[in-house]
């Protein structure tokens, strides 16, 4: 809304809800998923196709594809898809081509904030194990991707490093890898440094409050670094996470700040999973949507099929079905704190502190009626 673009005109919003004083009761929850529909044809015509990532821009669509097979196929390529707009449909995917297809197994990968480096996973030769991480990189947004550099031993190991998934600033990877000391057949790890000059630090395994005795991989970071989704998948051993729903599950674990512990990851439960495989989840760039695949039916293909979902901010705070001063006032009473209920801005998961960015979202609900009964009542 233009009208909240002015910083007096915020501050004076600010001046005004403050200055209400009413007591409300609170619900806890400040997202929710929507009904997951399937891509396009265009995306979803092979047989299977694994979403991979979007670019930060939102007119790039990563995915990969087993060539001339099915799910064992041991030859998988990178494909890309683009589009003019945010608001164009996706184009027939293309594939990249040599230097970053090869005759082996190539794809799961992640882009960094710039769209400049592709992170993949790969078990070409060159590599120090099973499967090993590696980064292409380009000049531009415009020209094509360079040789891939394999990220080396601190990294990769002599088993699976696989997954990749680096944060906004560049200074974490995360990613799965079936290395000794984990707790299950696949666990996942993080490396950090201190800089985007520097070389990686060795990685941490993430504990096992997060890591089952199941694979656990895929992992995915929301924009601010306090969600993270991931889902298990099953290797020869068929061992799949407790308390699932289906083959295999998309689960979702928060933290309270950047230096906080993981808490216990929950299930995205039955609305999100299936009883078929649902995995590999990946967030939109802005955090509105949720991608994943998955082998539910309904899907455009008889194989894995890519899927999203929106995710959508919960501004009425206190249950009564309209967004209103009442629930103004409940963000000003937490203004400045790590409030997750409030903190709904600039994405639906927040980013840690109640200020303008989550003003800005209520403002675009205010005097909204929601349907059904009041749910404080």
């Amino acid at each position: 809304m233009k009208w909240l673009n002015g910083k007096k005109m915020r501050l004076a919003i600010l001046g005004i809800i403050a200055s209400v004083v009413l007591g409300c009761g609170i619900v806890k929850a400040d997202y929710v998923f929507g009904e997951p529909t399937a891509l396009e044809a265009t995306i979803n015509s092979a047989s299977n196709s694994w979403f991979d990532c979007i670019s930060n821009d939102g007119l790039e669509l990563y995915l990969d594809r087993p060539i001339g097979g099915g799910t064992m196929s041991m030859d998988w390529d990178l494909f890309v898809s683009t589009r003019v707009t945010i608001h164009d449909s996706w184009s027939a995917p293309v594939r990249l081509g040599a230097p970053i297809n090869t005759g082996d197994i190539d794809g799961i990968v992640c882009l960094s904030s710039d769209d400049l480096e592709l992170y993949l996973t790969t078990n070409r030769t060159g590599g120090y194990g099973r499967y090993d991480l590696w980064v292409s990189t380009r000049p531009t947004r415009f020209d094509s991707w360079g040789p891939p550099e394999n990220l080396g031993p601190t990294i990769n190991t002599s088993a699976s490093d696989l997954s990749p998934w680096i944060t906004a600033d560049g200074l974490e990877l995360y990613f799965s890898s079936s290395r000794p000391g984990g707790y299950g057949n696949a666990d996942i790890w993080v490396a950090r440094r201190p800089t985007i000059e520097d070389n990686w630090g060795t990685p941490v395994n993430l504990g096992p409050v997060v890591n089952s005795a199941a694979f656990d991989a895929f992992p995915c970071l929301a924009p601010g670094g306090l969600v993270l989704f991931f889902s298990d998948y099953p290797d020869q051993s068929l061992l799949v996470r407790p308390g699932g729903s289906g083959q295999t599950d998309i689960w979702m674990s928060r933290r309270k700040s950047v230096t906080d512990p993981w808490e216990p990851p929950v299930n995205l439960g039955s609305g999100l999973n299936s009883g078929a495989r649902d995995c590999q989840p990946r967030l939109s760039p802005d955090g509105d949507v949720l991608y994943f695949s998955s082998m539910r039916s309904g899907g455009p293909s008889g194989g894995f099929n890519i899927w999203q979902t929106p995710i959508t901010p919960i501004v009425d705070f206190n249950g009564d079905r309209i967004v209103d001063a009442e629930d103004m006032c409940i963000m000003v009473d937490h203004w400045g704190e790590n409030y997750p209920l409030c903190d709904i801005g600039p994405t639906p998961m927040g980013d840690g502190i109640v200020d303008v960015e989550d003003l800005k979202v209520l403002a675009e609900h205010l005097f909204e009626k929601l349907p059904g009964r009041p749910i404080n009542q």
